[in-house]
């Protein structure tokens, strides 16, 4: 299952397009007996859902509110109008862990990231309270998913003052930046290396957003690393 989840990871970052069908029908083709049931499961512990439209892609908690999509037709101009998150999954050389990044819009600066072994609500809330401890946003964006949803993450963000926007079902571009930034980190830092711990990947990953930040030149600022737009 672990090699299957590694080759779907890096098949998915390719074409996030690609639902449990198309994939398990690619995976099919490249040689894997697997089904679309066995790829729901795959992507159910990724934490995968395809970029497109379609049922049952994003998982919120039943109990949890689910509020709307407040950045349709919204023209970013500045730094900490809109932050956004997500969570990725991350391969190990024995096992996976899951990263989760807060990113400016405008700016396209990572605010912070936390690492887990779990999709608990807890590391998410965390990342969140220690950018939230640096400054603030108008409007947060996040998908339906449930450590997103869930009372702990948007009374922290209700607390601040900080309107609550959330996906429509089943459209991951609509967080597209950071859909971008996940292609980037593992093309360029975590599918280079083979991480055998925890402690591993988070000083690989410390050391990939200090150079994102601050000296990978971005094409949506004319090659201005984020920092030198989000502090100017």
């Amino acid at each position: 299952m672990l090699e299957l989840m590694r080759e779907v990871d890096e098949v998915y970052t390719k074409y996030p397009f690609f639902g449990t069908r198309q994939m398990a029908n690619f995976m099919q083709a490249k040689g894997w007996d697997t089904g679309r049931y066995e790829m729901r499961i795959v992507y159910e512990k990724l934490g995968l859902r395809a970029t497109c439209p379609g049922p049952h892609t994003s998982k919120p908690h039943p109990e949890n509110k689910i509020y709307p999509y407040l950045l349709r037709d919204v023209a970013i101009n500045a730094k900490d109008q809109v932050w956004s998150t997500d969570i990725t999954y991350l391969r190990l050389h024995k096992g996976f862990a899951y990263l989760v990044a807060i990113i400016d819009w405008f700016s396209r600066y990572v605010l912070d990231w936390g690492l887990s072994i779990s999709l608990d609500a807890d590391f998410c809330i965390e990342t969140l309270a220690r950018a939230l401890d640096c400054g603030n946003c108008d409007i947060f964006n996040t998908d339906q998913g449930s450590q997103f949803t869930s009372e702990g993450f948007t009374g922290l963000l209700l607390a601040n003052g900080i309107k609550i926007s959330m996906d429509g079902k089943g459209r991951a571009l609509d967080n597209v930046f950071v859909e971008r930034l996940w292609r980037s980190v593992k093309y360029e830092c975590v599918y280079l290396q083979e991480w055998e711990s925890v402690k591993e990947i988070r000083s690989g990953l410390a050391e990939y957003f200090r150079f994102y930040n601050c000296e990978r030149p971005h094409q949506a600022h004319k090659g201005k690393p984020p920092a030198d737009v989000y502090f100017t």
